[in-house]
């Protein structure tokens, strides 16, 4: 990834991947921006827009966060739809005029995730993806007001006390990533009052399910189960999450806009450990792999745990897939991946 800036950003454009180049303009409303679209949730959200009928505009850096062939894979099943435009771009420095044209609503997933990452030297990666890159496309949506979902995360909320959490709780983020998170909620709350941008934010709670990134932890345990590689577990394992499939999350940020509150949890509502989830994939893959417990993270919370009630109660969400069933998903898909990685080579 790129880190560095420039004064010459507005000179900077967008590369149009789309062969052709450009779409004709659909009916209002009916244009959807993704930004962050070639990654683990956004590739997965294009799908679902496209299903729905609607015309998407793909914006992803293709940064090195980790390997960009991952990501152009998650994105190449909608690059043959005729209502897509893949768009390579840097929304902390291209000019983003015309960006906004024609759509009717933006989902904003782009940003730097992963809490370990985020200490020391990689923080300004950090400050640039999560907080200058919103900040623009705010000034964008200022000029030319649009409705709004924004990924946040859980890592804004620091520890739990075991309890479900909900959105009127204090933000005391544990980790460099969770403050640039709440941060960019922040900015985004000042430009709803003064600016009067009409964005809501999403706190998503652990995302798991098809396309998960290779850092996260379910496709680190899946990848050393089906390879007979050693698991590594950071801590006890005793640790548990508010797990929330994929799409799941998906129809949440659909829903979401257009909704009331400014700001909404999304989690799947059945925290397990890691040990447990560790077991089930056990069972799940039929392998049985040797557990190496490694130095806890810094940065990582002990327990997450979303109430979801505001959620359910204003937007009719609520989550629909079990754990158990998540990872049957995400299992298969790895192996139709390895399987492709196979016959490519």
């Amino acid at each position: 990834m790129n880190h560095g800036m420039t004064s010459h950003a507005s000179m900077i454009s967008f590369r149009r991947d789309q062969p052709g180049g450009s779409m004709a303009r659909a009916p209002a409303g009916q244009r959807a921006l993704v930004t962050g679209a070639a990654g683990f949730i956004g590739s997965r959200l294009v799908e679902a827009l496209l299903k729905m009928g609607l015309e998407v505009v793909g914006l992803d850096n293709f940064s090195d966060y980790y390997d960009p062939a991952l990501k152009r894979a998650n994105i190449a099943p909608s690059l043959g739809d005729p209502r897509f435009q893949m768009v390579t771009g840097d929304l902390a420095m291209a000019s983003l005029d015309g960006l906004l044209d024609g759509c009717g609503m933006v989902f904003h997933l782009a940003g730097q995730p992963g809490v370990r990452g985020s200490w020391g030297s990689g923080f300004s990666a950090y400050l640039r993806e999560n907080l200058l890159a919103t900040q623009r496309l705010l000034e964008a949506l200022a000029r030319e007001p649009v409705p709004t979902v924004m990924a946040s995360t859980s890592s804004v909320y620091g520890e739990n006390d075991g309890r479900p959490v909900s959105e009127g709780a204090p933000l005391r983020p544990v980790s460099p990533y969770g403050m640039t998170k709440a941060a960019a909620e922040q900015l985004i709350d000042v430009y709803r009052r003064d600016r009067g941008v009409r964005v809501v934010c999403l706190r998503y709670f652990t995302v798991f399910g098809p396309r998960q990134r290779p850092d996260m932890a379910f496709q680190r345990f899946v990848s050393a189960l089906e390879t007979g590689q050693p698991l590594r577990v950071f801590g006890s394992g005793q640790q548990a999450r508010d797990f929330t499939f994929v799409d799941d999350v998906v129809a949440a940020t659909i829903a979401a806009i257009g909704a009331p509150s400014p700001v909404y949890n999304v989690g799947g509502g059945t925290p397990a450990s890691i040990n447990k989830v560790v077991e089930l994939l056990q069972e799940l893959t039929g392998r049985h792999g040797q557990v190496v417990r490694e130095e806890s993270a810094r940065g990582d919370v002990f327990r997450t745990w979303a109430d979801t009630s505001r959620l359910r109660e204003e937007v009719g969400w609520r989550p629909r897939t079990s754990l158990a069933n998540g990872l049957v998903a995400q299992i298969a898909e790895y192996r139709r991946q390895h399987a492709l990685h196979e016959v490519a080579i």
